[in-house]
């Protein structure tokens, strides 16, 4: 997919972000003043940015415009869109992007965990990996059946057991089937519940410790799959998984479907774990790797921009 048409995919994703004080603020010819901030204040609020990294940004882009004797705010514009991608870029490789690797997808159910492990399957099967998919939630009624449709749309295999099933029980047989059909990623459905974290926290730590074993030179992710439409609640959920288990990656759905857009920054910031996919429309093609300059561009963007 061409550049343009991924910017534009992007621009509409983030548009109800958009539409509000943030592209009316920059979208004005007037100049830089104290009411620009307030408004600039306000807007990154209402965006879901959170108050310590508002403040932050506030600063560095005052600190900047003061410097560079900058009095238009397109020059402000686009002194805030790097700070915003310096914010929320991470220089840590994907390991899935690299050559083998499993990924172990975690989240609370009703945030589109399932979804995503569908959509990242067809994804990367389509790049020419050969997955395989390990329905370790038999804790949800129907998990594995949901997983299994995802996973014959996405033509990868796929193991699962019975509800109520060891979830260890499964991904140790999903990696005996990863080994026997050559496959080079394991993506691995969990358990979705967060109310009982001694459970889930046993669970996940019987689950890593099989994949370490049974694979010992693969590297394993753990991806937190996000609600955008929550805003801060989302940081709030983020936080209480990284109590129960080590996070390396944050997956962050229906982005088009809020005004929120700004809690990728928070995300980014608070808990120094980088956003790898978004959600950005509810096709299979939607969920797109994060890209930090793209987010900031999009973001800012106004509607005359493509």
């Amino acid at each position: 997919m061409e550049k343009k048409s991924i910017f534009n995919k992007w621009k509409t994703g983030l548009g109800k972000t958009r539409t509000g004080l943030l592209a009316r603020l920059f979208a004005s010819k007037d100049g830089i003043n104290e009411e620009f901030y307030e408004e600039l204040e306000e807007a990154l609020i209402l965006a879901d940015a959170g108050a310590a990294v508002t403040e932050r940004l506030l600063d560095d882009l005052q600190s900047i415009i003061k410097e560079k004797k900058i009095a238009d705010r397109a020059g402000a514009k686009k002194e805030l869109t790097s700070l915003i991608a310096a914010a929320v870029e991470t220089k840590k490789p994907f390991p899935a992007d690299q050559g083998a690797a499993v990924l172990l997808i975690v989240g609370v159910n009703g945030v589109g965990k399932t979804t995503s492990i569908g959509k990242l399957a067809n994804s990367y099967s389509e790049q020419g990996r050969k997955v395989m998919l390990a329905a370790a939630d038999t804790f949800r009624a129907a998990a594995a059946e949901q997983l299994g449709e995802w996973a014959k749309r996405a033509n990868v295999g796929m193991v699962k057991h019975g509800e109520g099933a060891d979830p260890a029980a499964v991904v140790f047989d999903a990696i005996a089937s990863y080994k026997a059909k050559g496959c080079d990623l394991l993506i691995c459905d969990t358990a979705g519940r967060l109310h009982n974290k001694t459970n889930l926290m046993n669970e996940l730590g019987k689950i890593r410790r099989v994949i370490a074993r049974e694979l010992p030179d693969i590297p394993c992710d753990t991806l937190l799959v996000l609600d955008a439409v929550t805003g801060q609640n989302a940081v709030a959920q983020a936080r209480a998984f990284a109590e129960v288990c080590q996070l390396d990656g944050v997956i962050l759905t229906k982005l088009d479907g809020t005004a929120k857009g700004g809690v990728v920054i928070s995300i980014c910031e608070s808990l120094h774990v980088p956003v790898r996919f978004v959600g950005v429309g509810e096709g299979i093609d939607d969920l797109q790797p994060f890209d930090a300059n793209l987010f900031a561009e999009a973001l800012l963007s106004n509607d005359a921009e493509s």
